[in-house]
């Protein structure tokens, strides 16, 4: 079986892939996760995947190696990650008592064979409508820095979110069944 590389220091898909029994090592990309001009966001998630998955692969001579990118969007407005706790107020109450979109881009590279193969999984998610008092006790946790859309739906946040349609592992941050069967048709797993 081949070395599987996560191309990520998202200690969430890490902890995703464990949790599904995947051996892995990690091998953080360097890839700057900026959005080009008129870029749509599954274009964005898509792109910025295999970019990751592509660099960590050009420095490796054999192995799998598996790049992610998650966003989320609101009315086609791709949110990013909150640059402090003021941003997450004003994300949390944009998506307060609304349906938005999670997307994730994953890119699979065989690097002997020098093949790849890759998506965009959609989940839908409706948060409840959040009160002032709520969003403030959730910034203060410190749980929404660093996460797209200033959420962790696997914490706190959980208790915040209506409902959703689709993969909860890609509100995660990986899409972990299309993951998985990418990985088996590269005869990774």
């Amino acid at each position: 079986m081949a070395v599987i590389v996560l191309a990520s220091a998202s200690p969430r898909r890490a902890d995703l892939l464990a949790s599904a029994g995947v051996p892995f090592i990690v091998v953080s990309s360097r890839v700057v996760e900026e959005r080009l001009p008129g870029e749509a966001p599954d274009e964005l998630v898509r792109r910025l995947a295999a970019a990751k998955a592509r660099a960590v692969a050009a420095a490796r001579r054999e192995g799998v190696v598996l790049g992610a990118d998650t966003e989320v969007v609101l009315e086609g407005e791709v949110l990013g990650k909150p640059r402090d706790d003021e941003a997450a107020r004003v994300m949390l109450a944009r998506l307060s008592g609304r349906v938005h979109d999670v997307l994730s881009g994953y890119e699979v590279c065989d690097v002997a064979a020098g093949r790849s193969e890759g998506g965009v999984v959609r989940t839908r998610v409706e948060f409840a409508a959040l009160s002032p008092a709520e969003i403030d006790a959730y910034v203060a946790t410190g749980e929404p820095r660093g996460k797209a859309g200033a959420y962790a739906i696997q914490g706190r946040a959980a208790g915040l979110i209506r409902r959703i349609e689709g993969s909860y592992t890609n509100v995660v941050g990986l899409p972990l069944r299309e993951v998985l069967e990418a990985l088996g048709r590269m005869g990774a797993l």
